[in-house]
């Protein structure tokens, strides 16, 4: 069985992010597997934070782990809505930097408002975007907010090898949806296309014989000829050039 997009993200972020730790110089304290002892307590409904022992972090199972990247990250960011690799790129930003901070990047880089709320708005501005390109855009911007924390000297090294191998990985996954997505156009749903061109031709010419087809009552007869005609020329075009690449 395919692992899900968020399963492979999520597998990417935890080789980054590893296992228990408490560097007295991260603001995030005692962290497992990335989630922090904050972020553990709010999900537990522990407050203050401070009373969660350190040992529960250090306990974390995976299982809850992923369950808390699921809904704090990848579904507040919709991750599962954006075009691939840029579901990646955007989710590990959440993670690294906050859901907040990640969503507002994208949204000024696609022109929107930047509210940090991913919504319609925000995703049909994405869709007009290309995903190579708004990885990039991402990821540059993503890099220079790090480079601009204080604790970049400490953990710098490591934050820039983060984000590049991320953004290699989205690239990745991006050109491989692309060549999915065209021969899924070329080579499955070119029948589709055949099909539904048959039927303009079959219902154009019942249209011309006087014979009313249900859903199709007034017809231009030619025109749906012309289009069945049409469609199916523009298909062997497509499938030709495809065939040369």
């Amino acid at each position: 069985m395919a692992a899900s997009a968020f399963s492979r993200a999520l597998e990417t972020v935890l080789a980054h992010e590893g296992g228990y730790v408490d560097h007295p110089s991260d603001p995030g304290g005692a962290t497992n597997m990335g989630i922090t002892r904050r972020t553990l307590a709010d999900w537990r409904g522990v407050s203050p934070y401070t009373d969660l022992p350190k040992a529960e972090v250090r306990a974390l199972a995976r299982s809850e782990a992923e369950a808390i990247y699921r809904a704090r990250y990848w579904d507040l960011c919709r991750c599962e809505e954006m075009p691939v690799g840029l579901d990646l790129a955007l989710f590990d930003f959440a993670v690294n930097s906050g859901p907040f901070r990640a969503v507002s990047t994208l949204q000024a880089l696609v022109g929107v408002a930047r509210d940090g709320i991913v919504g319609p708005v925000t995703l049909a501005a994405v869709a007009q975007r290309t995903p190579k390109a708004l990885i990039e855009a991402l990821c540059r911007e993503r890099l220079g907010f790090l480079e601009r924390l204080a604790t970049f000297a400490t953990f710098g090294r490591g934050w820039t090898q983060r984000v590049a191998a991320v953004r290699a990985a989205a690239l990745a996954m991006a050109s491989s949806s692309s060549t999915s997505e065209t021969k899924d156009m070329t080579l499955l749903q070119g029948y589709k296309t055949y099909i539904v061109g048959a039927l303009m031709l079959v219902i154009g010419a019942l249209n011309l014989a006087g014979i009313d087809v249900p859903g199709f009552s007034g017809a231009a007869g030619m025109e749906l000829i012309a289009e069945g005609f049409a469609i199916i020329f523009l298909r062997k075009g497509i499938k030709a050039a495809t065939s040369r690449m």
